[in-house]
Order: C-alpha cells, then sequence, then structure tokens
C-alpha cells in the first residue's frame, strides 16, 4: 500500500473535502554509482575548500546567492525561515478553467488525490461536478515549505492533481533565432494538402501501453548479462551514410504513398469516426492525461 506524502483538504468556497496526496509517478530510470576504477569502491564525494584543501563540516556549510563571479550574499536559515508560505493543509482552489485552455507545457509533477477519512461524500461529488461541467480546478497549496501553483481535475474515478510552472519558469519559444526565422518561411497550398493528408494517415488514438522506453530495456538487459559474467562483446558505430534530401513536395508523395501501401497490406491504422452527437447530449468526461506530454517534466 502507497503511503501518502501530504494530508489536508481542498477548499471551494464553504466545502472542505479531507484528501490525501500521492505521487502518481514511478520513475524507472537506472541508476549508476561512481566507483573506483582501480578498486570498485564507491567513491565517496567530500566538501572541500578549494583555498585550503581541507574538508568542511556539513554544520559549517552556508547558502550563498551568485550575484557576480565569485562574488555571493550570504544568507542565514532564520532569514529564509522568515520568508517561508504559511504553512497550511489546504488545496486553495481559486478558479475553475476549460482544460483546453492550460497548456501542456505549464506542468510539471502528477499526483493523485485520495479522499481521507469522513471525506468520500464531498470528494465524489467534487469529481463528478468537475466531470460534468468540464472544468478543472486551478489552486494554490504549500507542500514541503514551497507554494505550488496546482491544477486539480478527475482522471477515470480519481482526482489527479498536478504542479505547475510560473509563467515566468516558462520560456518563451521566439527567443529562440532559428523559430523565429523558421515563422517567416512561406508553405504552398498543395504542400499543406499534402503534408495534412499524412497526418490523417497516421492518426489513430493514444494507447500508452504500446510504447516502452527500449534504451532502458536494453541497458538492464546488459547489467543482467554482465552480472552473469558472460563477455559483451562492443561493436563499433556503424558509419551513418545519409542520402541526398529530396524536395520537400517529393518526400511528402512518397511519405503518403508509403503509408497508403502500408494500410493497404494490413488493418488500417485509422478508425472510423464515431457517430455525430445529438444536440443537447451531455459532455464525456477529460480522460486521464489529456493535454499533457509537460507538463513538465
Amino acid at each position: 500500500m502507497p503511503r501518502a506524502i501530504w494530508t489536508g483538504a481542498i477548499s471551494f468556497g464553504l466545502v472542505t473535502v479531507p484528501v490525501k496526496l500521492y505521487s502518481a509517478v514511478d520513475r524507472k530510470n537506472v541508476r549508476f554509482h561512481q566507483l573506483s576504477g582501480k578498486t570498485g569502491v564507491r567513491v565517496a564525494q567530500k566538501r572541500v575548500d578549494p583555498q585550503t584543501d581541507e574538508e568542511v563540516p556539513y554544520q559549517d556549510i552556508v547558502k550563498g546567492y551568485e550575484i557576480a563571479p565569485d562574488r555571493y550574499v550570504r544568507i542565514e536559515p532564520a532569514e529564509l525561515d522568515s520568508l517561508e508560505p504559511k504553512k497550511t493543509k489546504t488545496i486553495e482552489i481559486e478558479e475553475f478553467v476549460e482544460l483546453s485552455q492550460i497548456d501542456p507545457i505549464y506542468y510539471d509533477h502528477p499526483y493523485y488525490l485520495a479522499p481521507a477519512t469522513g471525506g468520500a461524500k464531498p470528494y465524489r461529488l467534487l469529481l463528478e461536478a468537475m466531470e460534468h461541467t468540464g472544468k478543472v480546478a486551478i489552486a494554490r497549496v504549500v507542500i514541503r515549505s514551497k507554494e505550488q501553483l496546482v491544477a486539480v481535475r478527475p482522471m477515470g474515478v480519481a482526482l489527479g492533481m498536478s504542479t505547475m510552472l510560473f509563467p515566468d519558469e516558462v520560456l518563451p519559444p521566439d527567443r529562440l533565432d532559428e523559430v523565429t526565422e523558421a515563422a517567416k518561411v512561406k508553405t504552398t497550398k498543395r504542400e499543406l494538402e499534402i503534408a495534412e493528408q499524412l497526418i490523417e494517415s497516421l492518426a489513430g488514438d493514444f494507447e500508452p501501453g504500446k510504447f516502452r522506453d527500449t534504451y532502458r530495456d536494453e541497458v538492464l538487459a546488459l547489467i543482467e548479462r554482465k552480472a552473469e559474467g558472460k563477455d559483451i562483446a562492443v561493436q563499433p558505430p556503424a558509419e551513418e551514410v545519409r542520402a541526398p534530401a529530396p524536395d520537400l513536395m517529393s518526400a511528402l508523395k512518397a511519405s503518403l504513398d508509403a503509408v497508403r501501401a502500408a494500410g493497404d497490406g494490413g488493418e488500417k491504422r485509422k478508425k472510423p469516426k464515431p457517430a455525430a452527437k445529438k444536440a443537447g447530449a451531455k459532455k464525456p468526461p477529460a480522460k486521464a492525461g489529456a493535454s499533457r506530454t509537460p507538463a513538465k517534466r
């Protein structure tokens, strides 16, 4: 049973929903330790003063903010403590917005919210109300002494909460010269038509289960083989030979023809569109993972 990393309540209006917070991800990174190449022993990292070459005890470490090369403003722990946001146990909802209005780039880390003792009924009520209205709650919460901007939304039978980046943390794309120059390029109507056909021919439903981190799988397989004492033959990288790039229109047509030929030989990638909904039909709830990576992050 996972352990809650935070307990508190969602507050909107005069309604309070007791909740517990759980991480929604389990990172699968392969982590390596640094070892001595001579002895095979794990290397210890020490804090050393470069002027004296002496190790600095942890209790003598202070925080400093660099304002110029080798110039620092020293900050005392008590000074930082005085600026910490008020520690509350409440997710304060400030407004409800449309999910489509949130650019995925603002999402950071995903969590699940579960009802705490006595919170099942208001929890379920809030979840269903947000499903029916298609809204996402924007709120603030203090986690680990840091105020977080968060988005709370229905994710199936649970409420999901994603921490969000503040606007000044997101860099605008037009700061990249290459992007600015590309924005000046003109495309033809025919190029756009074929590009749209190519996109439609590759369209399908997102099924996350069919994607795997193949690099991580290969690294773990390598570790297992070496742990069993097997010899590993490292192959030299193959020399990459690039064919001359065709012109854009030829590349688009060739890509479209290849996709169509593959579709004729097997199951069609594109599924038939559902029948049009009747007027007044209820808007379906947002699916888990909609409008995301990235939210990150």
